[in-house]
């Protein structure tokens, strides 16, 4: 069967009927055939075996094609749900459709310049919140033939809206156990599901029972869509409440779909919300799970067994496809079948990357419409560059295609105080260089080449803070760097510790400052000079920065819990498309200074 092609809906087995209550926005499961242990003629089986197929952290790659460079993922960085669909088939075709359950673990809508188009709209069509149209992401996840997935934070991005639409497109049921209601306390979203499957070669179908469970970051990372309406509890309670319902109401087999790492520090603070990365401590510590597919922090672990404090003796298979769809795992679960009862007994994980199917003819075709709409969104030209701005050394010096962001984000946030307490006040603003290869080209610049510098649907915020409170930001920020002797002739390339991701190195405009790499980490900033005076500890600044940051994203000082002083819910990557379109031109004659620098022992380290 062609992936392309909408494969019929599996039957929620009987059991579901008992699907927990029916909260704001839960689906109540209509009654389905007998449960397995009336199928007539059906046999005791040992040995019996069926598959797992998961994906996750797809983020809205359902084509292998790069949309900022205009051209397909290269060999061996093959993506997307286009070779997922032909590794689904292939799986269902070598073990049989009906004993194949596929799932999917978050962070689906958000993250290609296609689901942008379909979450904010292009010149020539609206959003789908507007238009009424299908979202691309469900008409992918349904023509490949999901049976369940769950919610990851990034499907809080474009608001509670667009959620709403995504879900109600969708065939299969989208999960999220920890997600309550604020208003009712209510689940918002079905906690769980049973599915049914039948074994390789026959025998009794096998109820398999699928709790979804999001990271609690989301009431973070998206607190301007969130607070007041949705709150995100601890993943593991979560789990320890609704695996037992699920194993009361008939399910054999009990699958955790954790949007979560496996394990490790949470990117905020512990002390305001539960854990970020949860995984394993769901597959060691809550009796009943038999697989957990973990996902989040975009690693491929495709194999990995926990044993269970909750059940001594006994382990846990914890599965991560690659992000991107550039891996699928599928997890051959053997069962064996005891007074009417199966249990897993093992299993068996196969990796199949992207590179090793070809895209799926079928489901290309039927998702072209949205390709061709986001291939003449990002080729519009939107102004015309004085010269080539690169970010290549944007992590090494102050550059012109930083400070365009820089003076597009301090623009808009002095015009947005015009006539607030805040309006004297110095703007400084936060940015940090998310690509090296991003780029202007002297001449046309298209949307593309702006989404290629800004790659994140961050919106812009501004926050009050003190001299004192930004110096720690700094501090917090040159964590980045490696330290460096006096007299070091710094190769730029070394000069990364290596440990801070390039969207966590923060760099400022408005304000000039050294960061001084012979010295340790905490102790690296200089003076911070705002229009040519020392900034005082206590003097005071407003500081632009995006919604990730401002809500704790990185775990960066003071700036949570600064008092908000501006926000208008603005896409940063609309603001940049704007300036330029606004104005017709891009010439670092007009924006381009040089705040920072790094030295070592105050000498300057690159010239």
């Amino acid at each position: 069967m062609a992936a392309g092609r909408r494969r019929a809906r599996r039957r929620t087995s009987g059991a579901a009927r008992a699907v927990a209550a029916a909260g704001a926005g839960v689906l109540v499961l209509a009654a389905a055939p007998a449960a397995s242990g009336d199928v007539p003629g059906a046999r005791e089986a040992r040995g019996a075996t069926f598959t797992l197929v998961s994906t996750t952290d797809v983020h809205g790659n359902v084509l292998d094609w790069d949309y900022f460079r205009s051209r397909p993922y290269p060999a061996g960085s093959e993506q997307g749900l286009s070779h997922v669909a032909s590794a689904v088939d292939a799986v269902r075709a070598d073990r049989g459709e009906r004993s194949v359950l596929v799932v999917d673990n978050g962070d689906t809508i958000q993250g290609t310049p296609l689901t942008y188009a379909a979450a904010r709209g292009t010149a020539t069509a609206g959003p789908v919140t507007e238009t009424g149209e299908e979202h691309p992401m469900a008409t992918a996840l349904d023509a490949i033939g999901y049976d369940a997935g769950v919610v990851g934070n990034h499907e809080f991005n474009y608001g509670l809206d667009l959620l709403h639409a995504y879900e109600s497109d969708l065939d299969m049921p989208l999960l999220g156990a920890n997600v309550t209601d604020v208003a009712t306390g209510e689940p918002a979203l079905q906690p769980w599901t049973i599915q049914r499957v039948r074994p390789t070669g026959g025998g009794v179908p096998v109820e398999v029972g699928i709790v979804g469970l999001t990271t609690p970051g989301s009431q973070v990372w998206d607190k301007q869509n969130v607070e007041g309406r949705l709150a995100f509890g601890d993943m593991v309670e979560a789990a320890k409440r609704y695996v037992p319902q699920v194993r009361a109401a008939g399910a054999d087999v009990v699958v955790v779909l954790s949007h979560s790492g496996r394990s490790g520090a949470s990117s905020y603070d512990d002390s305001v919300l539960p854990p970020e990365n949860v995984s394993d401590a769901i597959a060691a510590q809550v009796p009943g799970v038999d697989v957990v597919v973990a996902g989040h922090s975009h690693r491929d672990l495709p194999e990995a067994w926990i044993a269970s404090e909750a059940t001594p003796g006994t382990k846990v298979l914890v599965t991560q496809p690659y992000r991107y769809g550039a891996s699928i795992t599928a997890a051959d679960l053997h069962l064996e079948r005891t007074r009417g009862t199966y249990r897993v007994t093992g299993a068996d994980v196969e990796e199949l990357r992207a590179g090793d199917v070809p895209e799926d003819e079928a489901f290309t075709a039927l998702m072209q419409p949205w390709h061709q709409r986001t291939l003449d969104y990002v080729d519009t030209v939107v102004a015309t560059s004085a010269t080539e701005l690169s970010a290549q050394d944007a992590r090494w010096r102050d550059t012109a295609i930083m400070d365009f962001v820089h003076d597009v984000q301090r623009d808009a946030v002095r015009t947005g105080l015009a006539g607030t307490p805040d309006a004297d006040l110095p703007v400084v603003s936060v940015a940090a260089p998310f690509r090296a290869d991003a780029v202007f080209p002297a001449g046309e610049v298209t949307i593309r080449d702006v989404a290629g510098l800004y790659i994140y649907d961050n919106t812009l915020q501004a926050v009050r803070m003190s001299g004192a409170e930004l110096h720690d930001y700094l501090e917090y920020s040159a964590r980045y760097y490696a330290q460096v002797p006096p007299g070091d002739p710094a190769d730029p390339s070394s000069l990364s510790a290596g440990t801070t991701p390039d969207y966590n190195l923060d760099q400022m405009a408005g304000v000039s400052y050294d960061v001084d790499l012979a010295q340790p980490v905490g102790s690296r900033v200089g003076e911070l000079v705002v229009d040519g005076r020392v900034l005082g500890p206590d003097d005071e600044v407003v500081l632009a920065v995006n919604n990730y940051r401002r809500s704790g994203g990185g775990g960066f000082p003071h700036v949570a819990t600064a008092p908000l002083v501006y926000d208008r819910q603005q896409d940063i990557r609309q603001l940049l498309i704007d300036r330029a379109q606004e104005t017709g031109s891009i010439d670092p004659a007009d924006f381009a200074e040089t705040d920072w620098r790094l030295v070592a022992d105050g000498e300057p380290l690159l010239g």
